[in-house]
């Protein structure tokens, strides 16, 4: 009997996918990459036009000892690693380390583990795909001259083993300037105004919100002005001026990609982006279903397109008919517009069947893996779903010579809201319900009015989920890279991540300082953006991969060499500090690690005393008159405390400032280039040239 064999990437693969072949079959697992660039050198030949050195990966010796046996009893060796550049690039790796003959040798993909998928597969396979290969090597090949260039002018600047990377450094780099955006921010005054009227025969009051006059809207900016404004309403009465009524239809979401399903798992189940990843992998690799056995209920997790499949599209259409009623089919197909930079090989992520329901089959998954299913498989049935049609009514009143407004809308046709809603469309119309019984003629008295005094908000800190949105809508980095660039930068402690908020720790501020100083345009999101399309372009056959590099390495040597000679001017020495060793008596130094600075005894090795070390900022506690001194929490994140603590409880997130407020004698803090009252109800501010 003719003897196959299947080689997957995941041990887990190997099970499920062995139970839909044949006796004749035998499926092994390579645990991923076979080979890679060595560690210990930058491993590219740059004399030899660039030529990558690929090298067995340590300990897979034995794996690769052991898939050569498995080869040699194989009349036909197909390879099934992941349906991405990155699996071709491991099948091409095996193909090589393996010395496969290339006439027994074809390349296999399936976007879902599913007995079918995995069968059709084997009826159409091909050659190794060498365009997606050269992309994905030339991505290896960019990384690692950026890590193995840069790292080390990190380690002597800032002496440590810190590392740079080609999309991990751009994305430091949104962060800490959106630090910057927030730290700079200075909130301004605004007031909102409320009228609750009653309405002839009805219990409840309609709510209508302060608008302006004819001219137009009029933004309130304090309270005399809203006093003046409030006064006049008091005394005039309330007409309905205009009624518009009219229908919203609100679009089925389209379903999940990558940066969308990572982007809602975090809001929604508050999901790390890489616990997503790494549940979503379980899901598409096999799960053991009661009485079906183990199969993949989701398909490929790595995409970038929102394409469904005629055959999953039709299935979807047939169960929404028959579950819910005709009326929630739609009549034409839900797509999105092509974007330039999606690889539309794949399909989006859905269930590999949409009759396998999340209440079916939640006693065969984990708390977590049921929850993550349930959100893709209702998202998938959404998007097959008709759109949801509300009736809206717009009401404009004059009160007092000025002009407020109502806004209501009901539902007429909930369409896909039956299955999926976001917190949009839980957020409820308050008292407006009343709105649709209003005419021209309705009598109104005015009940109350409510005024609020608000501040406007700084930009908000990047979440893992906004910071993905923002990689993605700039066009850096791939789904497959999402996760392991956040995780990358929380792990070195460039960032840290408190209540879902990503910050930038003191090492962060650093190594952001020299990248861009030194590397600006390694750190520049359109330079990073556009080396994305090049490697599109390689993928696509239009570009050679060589081609690129040649582009690249000449520039990123220059920078390289320059930041050595430029850089050595702000090199970190051990300070000393009037902080004396209580176990040797040596004044203690500045040291450098992970966390970032801490106080050592200059005696090392043979005085081993660290302390943690508090920075002083030249300005007095407002509450004890003791030194202001920078802090981090445990995660790394900066704050300013007293050096008093714990006796003393003050912080403060923002820098102080020594100079009190004029207006109520507070303290002071720094943002930007001015100096705010930190009391956002005083609100009194001052350039820093001012206070000087």
């Amino acid at each position: 009997m003719a003897k196959y064999l299947v080689i997957v990437e995941s041990p887990a693969k190997v099970k499920t996918i062995k139970k839909f072949l044949g006796a004749n079959y035998e499926v092994a697992a390579s645990n991923g990459h076979i080979r890679d660039l060595p560690k210990s050198t930058m491993g590219i030949d740059i004399e030899n036009d660039y030529e990558p050195k690929y090298i067995t990966i340590r300990g897979k010796g034995d794996k690769l000892a052991e898939l050569r046996k498995q080869v040699k009893k194989a009349d036909k060796v197909y390879l099934a690693t992941d349906p991405d550049r990155e699996g071709e690039a491991i099948s091409w790796h095996l193909s090589k380390a393996l010395k496969l003959d290339e006439k027994k040798t074809y390349r296999i993909t399936f976007n879902e583990i599913t007995k079918n998928a995995v069968k059709e597969s084997l009826k159409s396979p091909r050659e190794i795909n060498m365009n997606l290969v050269d992309a994905q090597q030339a991505r290896r090949v960019l990384d690692r001259m950026v890590g193995y260039s840069i790292s080390p002018v990190l380690w002597e600047k800032v002496k440590r083993g810190l590392s740079a990377g080609r999309v991990q450094s751009v994305a430091l780099r949104m962060i800490c300037d959106r630090e910057d955006e927030i730290n700079a921010f200075i909130p301004e005054e605004y007031w909102t105004l409320d009228a609750a009227l009653k309405v002839k025969g009805e219990k409840k009051p309609l709510m209508a919100k302060f608008y302006g006059d004819s001219k137009g809207k009029i933004n309130v900016a304090n309270k005399e002005q809203m006093d003046e404004i409030k006064e006049k309403v008091e005394k005039g009465s309330f007409k309905v001026k205009e009624i518009k009524t009219g229908e919203r239809i609100k679009k089925a979401p389209l379903p999940f990609i990558t940066s969308t399903l990572q982007q809602e798992a975090s809001k929604l189940l508050n999901f790390s982006t890489q616990k997503t990843m790494r549940i979503a992998q379980q899901l598409y690799e096999g799960v053991d279903i009661s009485g079906m056995g183990t199969i993949g209920v989701i398909t490929y997790l790595r995409t970038d397109s929102t394409r469904i499949s005629d055959e999953a599209d039709a299935a979807a259409r047939a169960y929404i008919e028959e579950t819910y009623g005709s009326a929630y089919v739609p009549k034409e197909k839900q797509e999105k517009k092509k974007n330039s930079k999606i690889q539309d090989a794949h399909e989006a992520i859905r269930p590999t069947n949409i009759e396998l329901t999340p209440a079916r089959i939640k006693e065969s998954l984990s708390r977590d893996q049921f929850r993550l299913y349930q959100l893709i498989w209702k998202r998938f049935a959404a998007s097959r779903m008709e759109n949801a049609k509300y009736e809206t009514t717009s009401i404009k009143l004059d009160g007092g010579g000025y002009i407020f407004t109502v806004a209501a809308s009901k539902v007429m046709f909930d369409g896909f809201m039956s299955v999926y809603t976001d917190e949009e469309d839980n957020e409820k119309d308050g008292g407006n319900v009343l709105a649709g019984k209003i005419t021209k003629d309705t009598e109104l008295t005015l009940s109350s009015l409510e005024e609020k005094q608000h501040f406007t908000q700084p930009p908000a800190h990047f979440t893992e989920a906004a910071l993905v949105k923002a990689l993605e809508e700039q066009g850096i980095g791939r789904p497959s890279t999402y996760a392991p660039t956040i995780t990358t930068i929380i792990q070195r402690r460039y960032v840290a991540k408190e209540n879902k908020n990503l910050y930038v720790t003191e090492l962060g501020e650093a190594v952001n300082n020299i990248m861009k100083t030194a590397f600006s345009v390694i750190v520049d999101t359109s330079f990073t953006a556009n080396l994305e399309s090049l490697l599109d372009m390689v993928e696509e056959g239009n570009v050679k991969w060589k081609t690129v590099i040649r582009n690249f390495y000449p520039d990123l040597e220059v920078a390289v060499k320059n930041a050595e000679n430029e850089l050595e001017k702000v090199e970190i020495h051990d300070e000393e500090t009037d902080v004396i060793c209580d176990v040797c008596g040596r004044n203690m130094v500045i040291k450098y690690g992970p966390h970032g600075r801490f106080l050592a005894c200059p005696g090392f090795p043979e005085c081993r005393n660290t302390k943690p070390y508090y920075e002083k900022i030249g300005v007095k506690c407002p509450e004890c008159g003791g030194e202001i001194v920078i802090k981090k929490t445990k995660k790394g994140r900066k704050y300013y405390g007293c050096e008093n603590n714990p006796e003393c409880q003050f912080m403060s997130w923002q820098k102080p400032s020594e100079i009190k407020c004029p207006e109520c004698g507070k303290y002071m803090i720094e943002k930007g280039n001015k100096i705010v009252c930190s009391d956002e109800q005083c609100g009194y501010v001052i350039a820093r040239q001012e206070a000087k």
